[in-house]
């Protein structure tokens, strides 16, 4: 790595920690740091079992345990046994710590839409940050079975659906793309699994039961953001389980040709180019495998 790389780097970590207010002995003017605001926060957003909420924000347990008891002190949260095991403790909010909370994350808002606000392309902006926050914190990707019809699968097919019809420079319909019915991507018939990353979807991958002796995958997606990780591969490896799971012996899938590096994947993971089998009209390639 050349040292105006490494410089970028430091510079750019330089002006988030100015920006994020990470030097402020006040963040955002509510007379305490930024490290107990992200602790207070954290146990808003509902990691209240302190060994997940340490491992969340990657703290040791000094100094979780120092933050903690400050914000004991101020009267904002409250620790105990955890009922469910009672070799662990969980934290929780009281009234003044909800409360405080929601100034937070109000304060928090504003800050952000100032940010926005002074860059001419957002949207250019919020894909670059996506890219960062990905980078940073891709060992903290989940792969989490989710509903088909659920709000985090819904933000994945539609960003699918919107990339193929740029990429295909075309109106690209779920409808028409033998769009499966709900049981079809729910056990014992199929699955539909998600990666997030917090509550920012990064992909998403179904199999499609059939009914018969064999299934599709079906709505293969990676975020931009997360491109360049071998995320890809992790998610169709991620189809390939599930479907062995569920004693599926064969997958299919269709492709269009103009998605390249989808076809190289497939091609590079064992996938054998095989006879159109469907009448969707948007591929022209499909792939068949023997699990």
């Amino acid at each position: 790595m050349h040292q105006d790389e490494i410089t970028r780097i430091r510079n750019f970590g330089r002006s988030v920690a100015v920006e994020v207010g990470a030097l402020e002995d006040s963040f955002l003017n509510r007379g305490r740091p930024l490290g107990a605001a992200r602790v207070l926060n954290a146990i808003g957003l509902g990691y209240e079992n302190l060994s997940e909420l340490r491992a969340f924000l990657r703290l040791d347990t000094g100094l979780l345990s120092r933050l903690l008891r400050g914000l004991e002190a101020e009267g904002l949260i409250e620790t105990k046994p955890n009922p469910n095991d009672r070799r662990s403790r969980i934290a929780s909010l009281t009234a003044n710590g909800k409360e405080e909370f929601d100034i937070y994350e109000k304060l928090s808002d504003e800050r952000a839409a100032t940010i926005l606000a002074r860059h001419k392309h957002a949207r250019r902006l919020l894909d670059a940050m996506d890219i960062v926050t990905v980078a940073l914190s891709r060992e903290d990707i989940a792969f989490e079975e989710a509903d088909y019809a659920s709000g985090i699968a819904t933000k994945c097919l539609s960003a699918f659906a919107a990339e193929l019809s740029k990429r295909l420079k075309l109106e690209f319909d779920l409808k028409k793309s033998g769009d499966p019915e709900l049981s079809q991507m729910k056990p014992p018939h199929g699955t539909f699994v998600v990666a997030r990353l917090g509550d920012m979807p990064v992909g998403c991958v179904g199999v499609k039961g059939t009914g018969v002796h064999f299934a599709e995958v079906k709505r293969m997606w990676i975020a931009p953001a997360a491109r360049g990780l071998g995320l890809a591969r992790r998610m169709m490896t991620t189809a390939e389980d599930a479907a062995r799971a569920l004693g599926i012996d064969t997958l299919r899938l269709d492709t269009n040709s103009a998605l390249f590096e989808a076809v190289s994947l497939y091609r590079n993971m064992g996938w054998t180019e095989i006879e159109r089998f469907n009448n969707d009209p948007y591929p022209d390639l499909f792939f068949e495998k023997q699990l």
